[in-house]
């Protein structure tokens, strides 16, 4: 706990005296507590825990299995066991696993609290007490509570509330212990850690129904197999994108060695273009690839000799045809980066002009592809606002401007009114590159 800041260490303390309160009333004593139940649940989610190198929320279908099947707080230990014994990345050890542990009883006690809040136990037993299910099927159990429909969604929103609280507990310790802003630790992450619930759910519930029917435990854990096999197609998916990331960063790396005024500017402008696609509607992927273009746009500067990238003083017509090259170089050597996609054109022609003035080929109007001319505006409006050894960065307002009188004839004029408005919603925060050469190109 001595690594942890102050805030920290009492976050997680409270965070274990709380999972340790909820858990409490299942061992006091004339509880009645379904303790084999509770134990090999506990068992195969500590199982499920170790299993290295996997998406380890695979098995939150085991938790929530025990949320449905068991009270709140008998719910809450079935996390304890794996969440102690799971493996620990970084130190503190001890401190992480009693974090992992409180983290996850406060949640699944939350969505047993939830499940319970919604009769889903009731649900649960008179589906159960109809043996066949034939009137289950039909949406109304003989008993009069409410049959299926109704014990899916229960099961659905108490897996979210289970996401929800572990989320929520999480961004805590990301805003104490490693001084992440709160929007970056809540408000950045809910959605994406919130819909694999949605799938988690029906799978708990699954269990739960399975493992009352006669086939028992065994046939309820076969629930696990299709989870785990979508677990590793997450992971591989996750390390391709790691790896896609990796690449980029390295190109960046390499070009900002060679040319040292480019220090940061790959990354604003990667920034700039994200801004300038989101106003014009782009989403997902394509958002995604419009930000690789703008960071990857100079990339064909390894191609250029060094000597002209760092000369000082004016460029003789035959060097700064060497330097109109570097589209192209970077082209080329992105050719073989299949995930680049649309980014290549962006690479390629970022330094076309709409009035066919451009190069490397001279392309006009439509003519010139769209991710390409977001990054020609990017590019421009940071290279104005970025400070050189030869001036002082300008203004933004300045930059707007100039961008602005040059729309029409250089720049897109859709493109730089999406900038445009983008600069006057969220501003804009250029880092000082001050110990570059002049840009060539």
């Amino acid at each position: 706990m001595r690594a942890l800041p102050h805030g920290a260490r009492a976050y997680v303390l409270c965070a274990v005296l709380a999972g340790a309160y909820c858990a409490a009333p299942a061992v006091r004593p004339g509880t009645a507590v379904p303790w084999a139940t509770t134990a090999l649940l506990a068992a195969v989610h500590a199982v499920g825990s170790r299993v290295r190198g996997r998406w380890p929320e695979w098995c939150s279908p085991v938790l929530l299995a025990g949320a449905f099947l068991l009270p709140p707080a008998a719910a809450a230990l079935v996390a304890v066991p794996g969440a102690l014994l799971a493996r620990v990345e970084r130190p503190p050890a001890g401190a992480r696993r009693a974090w992992r542990a409180a983290r996850l009883s406060l949640a699944v006690w939350a969505a047993s609290c939830a499940f319970a809040a919604l009769d889903g136990p009731g649900t649960l037993g008179a589906l159960w007490a109809l043996g066949d299910g034939a009137q289950a099927a039909a949406g109304q159990a003989s008993s009069g509570a409410p049959g299926f429909p109704y014990a899916l969604a229960a099961a659905v929103a108490a897996a979210l509330v289970l996401g929800l609280t572990a989320t929520a507990l999480e961004g805590g310790v990301l805003v104490t212990a490693e001084r992440q802003s709160p929007r970056a630790a809540w408000w950045g992450r809910l959605p994406g850690a919130l819909a694999p619930y949605l799938v988690h759910g029906p799978a708990g519930l699954a269990m739960a129904v399975l493992w009352r029917s006669p086939y028992g435990p065994a046939a309820a854990l076969l629930v696990l197999l299709p989870m785990y096999v979508c677990a590793c197609g997450f992971v591989l998916y996750r390390r391709e994108s790691a790896a896609h990331q990796a690449t980029i960063r390295a190109l960046v790396q390499a070009v900002d060695i060679k040319d040292r005024y480019t220090r940061g500017h790959s990354e604003r402008v990667g920034r700039a273009s994200a801004m300038i696609a989101r106003e014009l509607g782009m989403s997902g992927d394509r958002l995604e690839a419009v930000r690789i273009a703008g960071i990857l746009h100079d990339v064909g500067k390894l191609g250029v000799p060094t000597r002209l990238l760092r000369k000082n003083g004016p460029l003789t017509p035959e060097e700064r045809r060497v330097i109109e090259l570097h589209p192209e170089y970077g082209d080329e050597m992105v050719r073989g980066i299949g995930f680049l996609g649309e980014a290549r054109a962006a690479i390629l022609h970022h330094h076309e002009r709409l009035d066919g003035s451009g190069y490397p080929y001279g392309l006009a109007g439509a003519q010139i592809p769209e991710f390409a001319r977001v990054v020609a505006v990017a590019d421009a409006f940071d290279a104005m606002t970025s400070t050189r050894t030869y001036r002082r960065a300008r203004p933004v307002p300045t930059a707007v401007a100039e961008l602005q009188r040059c729309a029409g004839s250089q720049f897109d004029p859709r493109m730089v009114g999406a900038l445009t408005r983008a600069l006057d919603r969220h501003g804009w925060h250029a880092a000082v590159t001050a110990d570059a050469p002049e840009e060539r190109g």
